[in-house]
């Protein structure tokens, strides 16, 4: 591990106890100390892969998380990406590349961190998730470390003002690793997404707080909260995608 990820390790868990969030890690152990792997986590903050990939115990590897370009586009957080190794995305041009560079990372015998279901999902629910991640993982024999986080929606998330409140407690719960089986890499994926809705549905169970009134945005609406439903969520996800694509042609 570099001097440069360690020492940003270090403070990123620093900034958690400043914000005095309550981050509660389960299965830590599961994720390989040798050997190639992918950590694939559901997805709902914008927080989300720092908190995989940096959560206490301090992480014993370095994590290439694959990151939307975008991000990598503004000063300050392109240059700690960069230095953090992470794998930049670009959804609206080439994304092989980043495929490509995550595969060298596990060629390697590195740790490649995605999220299956490609962008934060605003309804909290589990969206339909891409085959990448599990035909990378098959393409270099690397097993697959299921993830599932649970409250940093109410940190920083899509379609919210920036005003994390302080003492939020967050659930991180790493499964067993596995290698998925099934004839199409649909089936693969389904099963994929399967073990992560266990693990997800295992932190909802598990978390203390309950919204208090008028505040129950960050509840997925199955659950009795006012998070848009699946299906709405879609229909702005579509919507904002082709604001995007009409913005890069214009």
């Amino acid at each position: 591990m570099g001097l440069f990820y360690r020492f940003g390790s270090r403070v990123i868990e620093l900034a958690f106890r400043l914000w005095a969030i309550d981050l509660r890690v389960y299965g830590a152990e599961h994720i390989p100390r040798h050997g190639p792997a992918m950590l694939a986590s559901n997805h709902i903050g914008y927080l989300d892969f720092a908190i995989v990939a940096l959560a206490p115990p301090r992480p014993r590897r370095v994590v290439h998380f694959l990151a939307r370009k975008e991000f990598f586009d503004i000063p300050i957080a392109g240059f700690l990406l960069r230095r953090f190794k992470q794998i930049p995305v670009d959804v609206h041009g080439d994304p092989l590349a980043a495929a490509d560079a995550a595969r060298s990372v596990l060629a390697a015998g590195g740790l490649v961190g995605i999220h299956p279901e490609g962008t934060i999902s605003p309804s909290f629910t589990l969206r339909r998730a891409k085959s990448g991640t599990v035909r990378m993982a098959e393409a270099a024999g690397a097993p697959i470390v299921p993830i599932a986080i649970w409250g940093s929606q109410r940190l920083l998330t899509k379609w919210r003002k920036v005003r994390p409140p302080r003492k939020v407690t967050v659930i991180i719960r790493y499964g067993e690793p596995f290698i998925p089986e099934g004839r199409t890499a649909s089936l693969r994926t389904r099963q994929l997404m399967g073990r992560i809705d266990a693990l997800l549905r295992q932190c909802q169970a598990d978390y203390p707080v309950q919204p208090e009134a008028g505040e129950d945005w960050w509840l997925p609406a199955h659950l009795g909260g006012s998070a848009p439903t699946a299906e709405e969520a879609e229909a702005l996800l579509s919507a904002q995608s082709e604001r995007r694509r009409q913005t890069d042609a214009a």
